[in-house]
C-alpha cells in the first residue's frame, strides 16, 4: 500500500495504522512542490523516520508549467491533484504497490474540495472518509497513539493563499512561504497570509489578535511581511477560517 504522507494530522495517523498492519508492504509518499513550504516536507521527513516507516520523497516542480493549473480556475485543486496523484499512480506501479490512500476525512466533505473528483477518477482510496472518521477522532486517536502531530494546526498548500483567477508564480508563492514562516518565528500558529497584490492579509486565531498591539511584536510582524516582498500589511478583523478564498462561501458550488 502507498500512503500520501504530507506530514499533516490525517495522513501521519493514516500512514502509522498503515505501517503497524503492513509492515514494510507500505510506502509513504511525499511529493515536493513549490505549493509545500520547505519546513512541512522536512517535518514530514523527520516524522517518518521517527515512526520508523519507509518514506520517499520525490521532487515535482512541473506543476507550475501546468496551464490550466497556474491560471488559478476554481477548479485548481482538481487540475493539481489528478497531476500529483498520477504521479503517485506511477510510483505504486514502478515498486508493485496495487492500493493507493490519502487522507481525506469525514469533515471534509463540508468544505469546497473540486479535487475530490480527481481522487476518484484515478481510483485513490479514501479510508478515514469511508469510515466516518472526523478530525476530532483522528486528533484523539492520534495522541493516543502518542503521535505529535495530535494538535496540529490545519494545512493548506500555498496556492490556497492566492485568490482564484490571480496567476500562480514562484514569486507570489515565495512571498507568502515568506511571510508566513515569519510569523511562525513569532510564535504565532493557526494563521494565514492571504496575497492580495501588494497588500499580505493575514488572518489569526481570535486569542492571537491582542499580541499584534504589542509594539515590539507589531514591528516584528510588519518588518517580516514586507522584506517577504509586501508593500502593506493588514489584520483581517474576522481571523482566522479556513478556505475564506472559496467561492462556495459566495454560493458557488464546487465543480
Amino acid at each position: 500500500m502507498l500512503v500520501a504522507f504530507s506530514g499533516g494530522v490525517d495522513s501521519t495517523f493514516l500512514a502509522k495504522v498503515a505501517y503497524e498492519e503492513l509492515g514494510e508492504d507500505m510506502l509513504a509518499v511525499t511529493i515536493s512542490t513549490p505549493l509545500h513550504p520547505k519546513r512541512e516536507i522536512e517535518e514530514s521527513k523527520k516524522l517518518a523516520k521517527v515512526l520508523g516507516f519507509p518514506h520517499l520523497v520525490v521532487r515535482y516542480e512541473e506543476v507550475l508549467e501546468i496551464e490550466e493549473f497556474k491560471s488559478n480556475p476554481l477548479n485548481r485543486c482538481y487540475v493539481c491533484k489528478k497531476n500529483l496523484f498520477s504521479k503517485l499512480k506511477d510510483i505504486a506501479e514502478e515498486r508493485g504497490f496495487y492500493y493507493i490512500v490519502e487522507g481525506t476525512n469525514a469533515d471534509d466533505v463540508n468544505d469546497f474540495r473540486p479535487g475530490r473528483k480527481a481522487l476518484k477518477e484515478l481510483g485513490i482510496l479514501s479510508p478515514l472518509l469511508d469510515c466516518g472518521i472526523t478530525k476530532e477522532e483522528i486528533r484523539l486517536f492520534s495522541k493516543e497513539m502518542d503521535l505529535t502531530t495530535w494538535n496540529k494546526p490545519s494545512y493548506a498548500c500555498l496556492a490556497s493563499r492566492i485568490p482564484y483567477g490571480e496567476e500562480i508564480t514562484y514569486e507570489k508563492l515565495s512571498m507568502v512561504e515568506k511571510a508566513e514562516e515569519s510569523l511562525k518565528s513569532l510564535g504565532f500558529d493557526g494563521f494565514r497570509v492571504r496575497y492580495h497584490g501588494d497588500v499580505a492579509r493575514i488572518e489569526l486565531r481570535k486569542e492571537d489578535m491582542e499580541r499584534v498591539f504589542e509594539e515590539d511584536i507589531r514591528k516584528k510582524i510588519v518588518e517580516g511581511v514586507k522584506e517577504a516582498g509586501f508593500k502593506y500589511v493588514a489584520l483581517d478583523l474576522e481571523g482566522y477560517r479556513t478556505g475564506s478564498l472559496n467561492p462556495k462561501r459566495r454560493g458557488v458550488e464546487d465543480v
